[in-house]
């Protein structure tokens, strides 16, 4: 069943900005996209990079290990439309940054 877990206080994730952050024994990439919240997997699937390390460049996530790109709101790869990362529902709840796990 999947439930809305609190990750991080919005005050904390500036627009542009994204990090690692864990949740029930997993890891998600969180970035901030001019004010609106998404998240993905943390592991990119081409060699495991940690997309939460990435940074955002217009509207996509880029790993750090190879500069893969994932489009912020779908996860679809650039490069290889065929590798899409696993995105998350997001919600702002009290200041509170929510993921749908």
């Amino acid at each position: 069943m999947s439930e809305f877990v609190p990750v991080a206080d919005v005050s904390s994730l500036a627009p542009g900005e994204g990090r690692t952050v864990h949740v029930k024994g997993r890891e998600f990439a969180l970035y901030n996209v001019d004010g609106n919240f998404c998240a993905f997997d943390d592991q990119c699937p081409h060699k495991g990079g940690p997309l939460g390390a990435g940074m955002l460049d217009q509207g996509k996530i880029v790993c750090p290990l190879h500069g893969w790109a994932f489009d912020a709101e779908t996860g679809q790869c650039d490069l290889r439309p065929d590798k899409v990362v696993k995105t998350y529902p997001t919600r702002v709840r009290d200041g509170q940054v929510e993921i749908c796990i």
